[in-house]
């Protein structure tokens, strides 16, 4: 069953707005503003002490000073492959960058590239867990659901340091 979000809060990026939602729990979303819209822009914002330190973590992050994120997050929905996708994402290191294919074969799901992809793309709290962190195998950006696609990933590799192939 899906947790119902009880708190939001809105916060300026270098890749544009961000917007959080949570529960008792922890952070259930993040979306990254994509054509000057958010997907709850009509909402009033209902901020909470744990929507109001992952705002203040990813001002962090943003400014530099952060390489970690350690606020609680609520994985709600997603299948359990998708879960077990963004679980392995969440290891990822600041700065470091996997495959589709080695992704699959870190949770024991070799030759599932796509439906990796798929799961990545899903991930409901891009940034906070670092699914602009997979690359192709040949080293080339293949995509990115958030913000504004491939160039939201590319500013994101850019901060983090990571060498990617145009």
């Amino acid at each position: 069953m899906d947790s119902i979000p009880t708190a939001l809060i809105r916060l300026p990026s270098p890749i544009g707005r961000l917007e959080l939602t949570g529960d008792d729990v922890g952070v259930l979303t993040l979306a990254i503003e994509r054509d000057g819209h958010l997907p709850l822009e009509t909402q009033p914002e209902h901020p909470s002490p744990v929507l109001e330190e992952a705002a203040k973590q990813l001002t962090e992050y943003f400014a530099g000073t952060r390489t970690r994120f350690d606020v609680p997050l609520h994985l709600a929905g997603g299948t359990a492959f998708q879960r077990a996708v963004w679980a392995r994402l969440d290891e990822l290191d600041f700065g470091t960058v996997t495959s589709y294919g080695e992704l699959g074969l870190s949770i024991d799901r070799p030759g599932s590239g796509r439906a990796i992809g798929g799961a990545v793309g899903a991930n409901p709290l891009p940034i906070l867990i670092g699914c602009h962190r997979v690359l192709a195998s040949n080293g080339r950006i293949t995509g990115y659901s958030g913000g504004s696609g491939i160039p939201t990933k590319e500013w994101l590799l850019g901060h983090e340091g990571i060498q990617y192939r145009s």
